[in-house]
């Protein structure tokens, strides 16, 4: 994948740049296992392409996420990341996201937001 504009898509997931920041959104319906989480991770890394940025992380469209998905999303789903804030829509989604916090313990700044502008006012003190 060669990351030369600032936008991406794989079929889990969309990403792009935005006045200093990662936009990160998943696909609707999207089940993650192992598999998925190491293949969104790996093209957001690449597309990065070694800038440190903070990251809005839009988890709606998740349908179900398993352990070890994750258990790798806490840890190396935070590489070249700043910060994340996490939106969450619906129940589930916010019932990942908390548990992904107060469980999985990601390794930078994450917080979980239910507005889209508190979560860019909070990521904009990080540019």
């Amino acid at each position: 994948m060669i990351a030369s504009h600032e936008s991406f898509e794989n079929q889990n997931a969309r990403f792009w740049i935005e006045k200093g920041i990662l936009f990160f959104e998943y696909k609707a319906n999207t089940a993650i296992d192992l598999q998925v989480a190491v293949r969104v991770v790996a093209d957001r890394i690449a597309f990065q392409n070694e800038r440190l940025l903070p990251i809005f992380c839009d988890t709606r469209g998740i349908a179900s996420i398993d352990k070890a998905a994750r258990d790798y999303l806490a840890k190396s789903g935070s590489l070249l990341a700043k910060a994340v804030a996490l939106i969450g829509g619906e129940n589930v989604s916010m019932t990942m996201s908390t548990f992904y916090l107060e469980i999985s313990k990601p390794s930078v700044p994450t917080r979980i937001f239910d507005s889209k502008q508190e979560a860019l006012d909070y990521l904009k003190g990080f540019l």
